[in-house]
């Protein structure tokens, strides 16, 4: 039969994989402080790439959450130099051993950590995920293929050829990472089908997420889509809140952890909203109201104010865009969340520690806030040095996940010639 291109690309990879396994923990420690230090070095070079999908974006009339998810400028290279350099610090658990028991019948049993072998990733418009994907896949011994989005190719070129340079002069196969961005549906089809790529992980948007569910015949980590809510109780601390609610949306709004939803109690909601207008309106947010928060916020001429729909309540709007409920009570505010929830990230602001504990038991999301902001749920953040993404399934890995979950265990078993009875 003969091998399409993209085939070509993950027999190569696979094969390339086995050469890790032969790395010392301080040759892979070395190739991503070179990474690291080579970001520096090329900064001026990899944003006047990043220049030309910018400009590309802008022609096609992206918005500007969009252009700020695909920028790069010296502080995000720096911040991701600085990633890439913790992980490689991270202390190495590759092929060390997890547990250890000698049975009765003489055999002696060890649990030891290995690699996934070939991990794929798709992604949409970060290209901060081309290197940090590699980072965390390298440390974990793995070879790693990137579909990255058409929305960075020039960015994404320049960065997997510094790495594929960085290994070349560390007498290392630059098979280990494969580009196959830009490709079309029908070869991403034969991508995520292809019984050679140990792991599927997709990091991006909810259609993105939808098709490789729909279509991957593979192992598949889900990361990404959330519809992030903030549910403000009755008793909680107004000035508090109005904080965490304009940090968890406006820090950052192109992040899957940026708030979506807020669900204020009937009893605070009008002293909420008057606290929050003036920061909201100067961060010019948008707010999709329910008819009850609707009725106050045009009485005091909010100026970005439409009327909430149903799908407002089911999207994740990466944008300065806001939805909000007033709820009845706290049941009802869990009720809207079990059922609009992706299971990312949830918060709740409250002073009563039975309503937490009720929130954190009853809730099924990864990541879950008490009197926090939503922001914080990254790798980085988590003392992780970095993460290959946010899972938000509950089988292997589950909330911000770096190289530790990127491996899998054997079991080696020695005796003395033992023989079952």
């Amino acid at each position: 039969m003969r091998l399409n291109r993209i085939d070509k690309k993950i027999i190569a990879a696979k094969q390339a994989s086995e050469n890790i396994l032969n790395l010392s923990d301080n040759t892979r420690k070395k190739v991503l402080l070179d990474i690291s230090f080579a970001l520096l070095r090329q900064a001026r070079g990899i944003i006047a790439a990043n220049k030309k999908d910018i400009a590309a974006a802008k022609k096609i009339g992206r918005n500007e959450s969009f252009i700020e998810r695909l920028a790069l400028n010296q502080e995000k290279i720096a911040s991701l130099a600085d990633s890439i350099r913790k992980i490689a610090l991270k202390k190495d658990i590759l092929f060390k051993k997890i547990e250890a028991r000698t049975m009765p019948s003489g055999i002696t049993i060890q649990k030891v950590r290995v690699p996934l072998g070939l991990i794929a990733i798709i992604f949409e418009s970060r290209p901060n995920v081309t290197a940090d994907a590699f980072a965390l896949a390298f440390k974990s011994g793995n070879a790693v293929i990137l579909k990255g989005g058409k929305e960075i190719k020039y960015t994404n070129n320049k960065l997997i050829d510094l790495i594929k340079k960085i290994l070349s002069t560390n007498k290392i196969s630059p098979e280990i990472i494969q580009d196959v961005g830009g490709i079309n549906r029908n070869l991403t089809k034969n991508l995520i089908s292809n019984e050679l790529i140990d792991c599927l992980i997709p990091r991006g948007g909810k259609k993105l997420i939808d098709f490789v569910k729909n279509n991957a015949k593979i192992s598949v980590i889900i990361t990404g889509a959330s519809v992030v809510h903030a549910y403000v109780d009755e008793d909680a601390d107004l000035s508090m809140a109005k904080k965490i609610i304009l940090n968890a949306k406006t820090r950052r709004v192109s992040i899957c952890n940026a708030l979506d939803v807020i669900l204020l109690h009937k009893k605070i909601y009008k002293k909420l909203l008057n606290l929050s207008i003036m920061e909201l309106s100067d961060k010019k947010v948008e707010i999709r109201a329910d008819e009850i928060s609707h009725a106050l916020l045009k009485k005091i001429r909010y100026s970005k104010l439409k009327l909430a729909k149903p799908q407002d309540f089911n999207t994740e709007f990466l944008d300065y865009i806001l939805a909000i409920k007033v709820v009845r009570n706290f049941s009802e505010a869990l009720a809207h969340i079990k059922k609009h929830s992706l299971g990312h990230s949830e918060i709740i602001i409250t002073k009563s520690k039975y309503k937490a504990k009720i929130f954190f038991k009853q809730i099924d999301a990864a990541c879950l806030y008490l009197n926090t902001s939503s922001q914080f749920s990254d790798g980085g953040e988590f003392g992780l040095g970095g993460e290959i993404g946010i899972s938000t399934q509950k089988l292997h890995a589950r909330g911000p996940f770096a190289f530790q979950e990127l491996m899998t265990y054997k079991y080696i078993i020695s005796s003395k010639g033992a023989l079952r009875k």
